[in-house]
């Protein structure tokens, strides 16, 4: 009887561990939601008043050369340009409020017709880049740090240097000129620009899959994951859009994830050298374990905290900062989207993509910071 009710109690010990651990997971969680709503807030305001700060009247860019002073006059009257900057971000926050976005100054189309459009072709250049880098950059750190001090080692970190130090329209140009023009007419050739080749169009899921009745929030959803072209692809079994997609992101995501790729190569590489002379590894070579498991299963796992931290960033800056990539290989995203914005003094574009540029990264950095925790259970308790 004794050692069924100690089996009985010893069952009992998980189940109060877990809900020891899901406490301070939750208050962490409370704790860095909260912290977000100040800093939404101040990358609205300033968003929103250093548009305005931009020389140029969008009127001249809406009307042309030639509009007199009394149809600017009207013209600002009508969009609200003649308000005050705290009544127009007043209102500007109460349309937020109700999913609104405002409307565009130049083109007078809905801004979150645009941001659909443009916003999903940045989100998966992003994401193909992030999974690129991060790939080779940690086999480059675990190969770096394997054979330390080496001359593996040297190469492997001449090339991370030389990763961060080439410029993003340097080597997306040499990129092109290599791949599109040197060897054009091999299979190896790859698309210098465009999204997609010309005549070639994702079908709207929405008719794919007969959603006309859809509105509201899943329209927007459905609306957003159509215009990803390798999404659409994969699920409207449409392989020649996919294979077309991906040839056109190939010179892109190499470009904007070369730096990403030597930072996360270099981390992996410290994270690894600090973590394989603890003694839990000597205690494992002790062991008699394979140098490989030693190095995957032991040391890898607890070197990956800085290295997602480093994913984490990369990525959010890569959503932000793809600029130059998209304007080099001729991507209609939001990066060549804020360029002619801003050019077209645009301020409701401008804010619309820089808001939810914001919200993806503030969003990602929670992520982080979550799955941080998770792995490391001192961060919860802090």
């Amino acid at each position: 009887m004794g050692n069924l009710a100690e089996v009985r109690n010893l069952r009992k010990v998980p189940q109060f561990v877990v809900l020891e651990w899901g406490v301070p997971m939750a208050s962490f969680l409370v704790r860095r939601l909260l912290l977000l709503i100040p800093v939404l807030f101040g990358i609205l305001f300033v968003t929103f008043a250093l548009a305005r700060l931009i020389p140029g009247d969008p009127c001249y860019v809406a009307l042309g050369e030639r509009a007199t002073e009394e149809q600017c006059f009207h013209y600002r009257e009508r969009m609200g340009l003649n308000d005050s900057i705290a009544v127009q971000f007043a209102r500007y926050m109460a349309g937020l409020a109700r999913g609104d976005l405002g409307t565009s100054l130049r083109t007078n189309q809905p801004v979150g017709e645009i941001v659909l459009l443009r916003l999903p072709v940045t989100v998966e250049l992003a994401v193909v880049a992030m999974v690129l880098a991060t790939v080779v950059g940690v086999i480059l750190g675990i190969i770096s740090a394997y054979w330390a001090n080496s001359w593996v080692d040297v190469v492997t970190m001449i090339g991370a240097n030389l990763g961060v130090s080439l410029p993003v329209f340097f080597l997306g140009l040499m990129l092109a000129y290599f791949f599109a023009i040197m060897l054009k007419g091999t299979p190896f050739w790859l698309p210098p620009s465009a999204r997609l080749t010309p005549g070639l169009t994702p079908t709207p899921l929405v008719e794919a899959f007969h959603l006309q009745g859809l509105t509201g929030l899943p329209l927007t959803l459905v609306t957003f994951v159509s215009n990803m072209a390798t999404v659409n692809a994969l699920i409207t079994g449409n392989w020649k859009l996919l294979g077309d997609a991906l040839r056109h992101l190939i010179l892109p995501a190499v470009t904007v994830g070369t730096i990403p790729m030597a930072i996360i190569a270099r981390m992996t590489r410290s994270s690894l050298l600090d973590v394989v002379g603890l003694d839990y590894i000597r205690t494992a070579r002790a062991k008699g374990l394979r140098e490989q498991m030693v190095i995957f299963r032991h040391a890898l796992r607890n070197a990956m905290l800085p290295i997602i931290t480093i994913v984490g960033l990369q990525l959010g800056g890569l959503l932000g900062g793809a600029i130059l990539t998209e304007t080099v290989f001729n991507l209609p995203g939001v990066g060549t989207g804020i360029m002619t914005s801003i050019f077209a003094r645009d301020y409701t574009v401008v804010q619309a993509f820089v808001v939810i540029v914001a919200v993806i990264f503030v969003g990602v950095n929670l992520l982080v910071d979550l799955s941080y925790a998770y792995l490391d259970p001192r961060i919860r308790l802090q």
